[in-house]
C-alpha cells in the first residue's frame, strides 16, 4: 500500500479548524482508494511565534521539504500586527514558499452550480459556467524586490523593487502553458507593459515561450487594468491567467468573489519537483475561531488539488470534488447560508464530505 507523508501547518485563528477537516476527508479518501497517510504537525506564523519568536522556524521547513506535500490552514491575526514586517506571520508565509522553492501559484476560481446565486454577477454575465485558473508568479516581483526607506528632500520615502529574470518569467509561463494544454489550450498573460519595464520584459518572454514551445496554445495578453475589469464583465472569456506576484494577488482575490465566496477557494503552490504547499485562499478570521462556524471546503479543495498535483491520485481528488459539489446541493456552512438550505458548522459540513465520499 502506497503510504504518502504530509507535513500539516495548522496556523492561527480558524487555521486548527479547517485543517482537521480537510484531514478528515483525506483519511475517508485514503481508505476508499487503498493508499495510506501519515502526518507531522509543524508551527507557522503566528502560533510559531508565540512558540519560538519567530514566524518560520528552521524545524518547520525540514519538516516540510522532508514530507511529500504540505498542507496550510491559515495565518496571522491582530494579535501579531504591530510587529515589524520581517517578523509578523505573514513573513513565515513567505519564507516557506522561498525555502521549498515553490514559484507557482495555481488559484482556480470556480463557480459551482449550487452557488451561482451567490456570486453577485448576473446570470448572463457568468454565462454557461466560470472555470478560470490563474497562475501567479511566487517568488519573485515586488514582494522579493529590493526595499527602504530614506529621506526625499527632507521628507521620509519608502521604496519597493519589481524585479524579474528571464528564468523566472519562463519557468512560469511553462507552466501556465502546460496547464492549458490539459484545458481549454488558451492563456492569457496580464502585464503592464505599456508603464513597467519589468512588464515589458515578462511579455518579450512569455512571447518567445511560446512561439519556440508552445505554437499550438493561443496566446493573448492583457493589461492588469482591463483585466481586473474584464472578470467581472466577461470573465468566461478566461482559461488561465499567468501574471506576476502582485498582480496575481490582487486578480486572483477578485476573481474569487465573484465565484460566491473566498471560502471556497483553494490553491497551490509548486516548485519544480511533486513537492507543494496547498492551502484555502482565504485568511484565518480570528474572529470566528473556535465557534465551529469556519468553511472547511475550501481547505478540503486543497486537499484534493495535493491529491491531483503532488501525490498522483486524480480519482481520489475528483472524488473530493463531486462530494463538494453534492453537499452544497442540501447544506451550507453560514458565509454561503441560504434561504430553504440546512445550515451546519465546520465539524459537520466535514462529517458530510466525508459520507458523499
Amino acid at each position: 500500500m502506497k503510504e504518502y507523508k504530509i507535513t500539516l501547518l495548522k496556523g492561527d485563528g480558524i487555521g486548527p479548524e479547517i485543517v482537521d477537516q480537510a484531514v478528515k476527508v483525506l483519511n475517508k479518501t485514503a481508505e476508499k482508494f487503498g493508499f495510506a497517510v501519515s502526518y507531522d504537525e509543524a508551527l507557522l506564523g503566528g502560533c510559531a511565534i508565540d512558540a519560538t519568536g519567530m514566524p518560520l522556524p528552521q524545524e518547520t521547513i525540514d519538516k516540510c521539504k522532508a514530507a511529500d506535500s504540505t498542507l496550510l490552514g491559515a495565518v496571522g491575526g491582530p494579535k501579531w500586527d504591530n510587529l515589524p514586517g520581517n517578523q509578523r506571520p505573514e513573513a513565515g508565509l513567505l519564507g516557506i514558499r522561498g525555502a521549498l522553492g515553490l514559484f507557482a501559484n495555481l488559484r482556480p476560481a470556480v463557480i459551482f452550480e449550487p452557488l451561482r446565486a451567490a456570486s453577485p454577477l448576473k446570470d448572463e454575465i457568468i454565462g454557461g459556467a466560470m472555470d478560470i485558473m490563474i497562475v501567479r508568479e511566487l517568488t519573485g516581483g515586488i514582494y522579493f524586490g529590493e526595499r527602504g526607506r530614506k529621506e526625499v528632500n527632507g521628507h521620509p520615502a519608502a521604496f519597493d523593487t519589481e524585479m524579474y529574470t528571464v528564468p523566472e518569467i519562463e519557468r512560469i509561463a511553462r507552466v501556465a502553458f502546460d496547464l492549458a494544454r490539459k484545458r481549454s489550450n488558451r492563456v492569457c498573460s496580464v502585464d503592464k507593459a505599456n508603464v513597467l519595464e519589468s512588464s515589458r520584459l515578462w511579455r518579450e518572454t512569455v512571447t518567445r515561450v511560446h512561439k519556440e514551445e508552445y505554437p499550438d496554445v493561443e496566446l493573448t495578453y492583457m493589461y492588469v487594468d482591463n483585466c481586473a475589469m474584464q472578470l467581472v464583465r466577461n470573465p468566461k472569456q478566461f482559461d488561465v491567467i499567468v501574471t506576476s506576484n502582485i498582480f496575481g494577488d490582487i486578480l486572483s482575490d477578485e476573481a474569487s468573489m465573484i465565484s460566491g465566496s473566498i471560502g471556497m477557494l483553494a490553491s497551490a503552490s509548486l516548485g519544480s519537483g511533486k513537492s507543494g504547499l496547498y492551502e484555502p485562499v482565504h485568511g484565518s478570521a480570528p474572529d470566528i475561531a473556535g465557534t465551529d462556524t469556519a468553511n472547511p471546503l475550501a481547505t478540503i479543495l486543497s486537499v484534493a488539488m495535493m491529491l491531483k498535483y503532488s501525490l498522483g491520485e486524480p480519482d481520489a481528488a475528483k472524488a473530493i470534488e463531486d462530494a463538494v459539489a453534492k453537499v452544497l446541493e442540501i447544506a451550507r456552512t453560514a458565509d454561503i447560508a441560504a434561504d430553504g438550505m440546512k445550515k451546519v458548522g465546520c465539524r459537520e459540513m466535514g462529517d458530510l464530505v466525508c459520507g458523499l465520499i
